[in-house]
């Protein structure tokens, strides 16, 4: 940690402190700069999120980043409806992929959220507006994101929320933990520690941002 900085950041290599977990490697270091933490609203991204979310548990989020091109290629760019088309073929096409993590429950599920999702998209006209409902209030974020705070594992009752509502329509891999993993991936919530260099950007991102809403 560079002379100076607070708890949880690090001196990145322009010189501007950052948050301490993606250790300066550079393609983790792009991902937090340029992408956690900044609001999406389509659909397809979306989709992609959750599902790499759901292969990330037990594993490290670096290991799925370094897969994604392997993952998007395999799951049709996360075109939902592509993926819920997927059949045995599919199944065993993807379960003799090297490239992505080979794990049958993780796979049957990104394909069944897919079929699942498409009943969200008839409802509400799009994935986004359904997950964008639950993002949390004022009074459920801390008054300050410091390292304590991210290593505490959080969820809060917004994502617990959230996975009921997902586990209640057939969604799995969709636990709170897991879903506050994808509210911190999409922008739902700005989890950059307090001093980060890119944490005023994603605020500016996310004050701007046009919430989805239910067609």
């Amino acid at each position: 940690m560079g002379s100076g900085l607070n708890e949880g950041l690090i001196e990145g290599p322009d010189g501007k402190a950052r948050c301490f977990w993606h250790g300066n490697l550079p393609d983790y270091l792009a991902y937090h700069d340029s992408e956690w933490g900044y609001p999406v609203g389509d659909d397809t991204r979306l989709f992609e999120k959750m599902c790499l979310e759901g292969f990330q548990s037990g594993l490290s989020w670096l290991t799925i980043l370094r897969k994604r091109e392997n993952f998007r290629k395999a799951f049709a760019g996360f075109d939902i409806s592509k993926v819920a088309a997927f059949d045995e073929t599919d199944m065993a096409r993807l379960l003799d992929d090297a490239g992505i993590v080979r794990h049958r429950g993780k796979i049957e599920a990104a394909i069944n959220n897919a079929q699942v999702a498409r009943g969200v998209l008839d409802e509400y006209g799009s994935f986004a507006a359904f997950l964008w409902q639950y993002e949390p209030s004022d009074a459920d974020r801390p008054k300050r994101v410091d390292k304590a705070t991210l290593m505490a594992n959080p969820t809060a009752p917004a994502s617990v929320a959230m996975s009921k509502a997902l586990k209640k329509r057939g969604f799995r891999f969709v636990g709170p933990t897991t879903m506050y993993a994808l509210m911190q991936a999409m922008g739902m919530v700005n989890d950059h520690i307090e001093g980060c260099c890119v944490r005023d950007d994603c605020e500016a991102a996310r004050a701007a941002f046009k919430r989805p809403t239910k067609r």
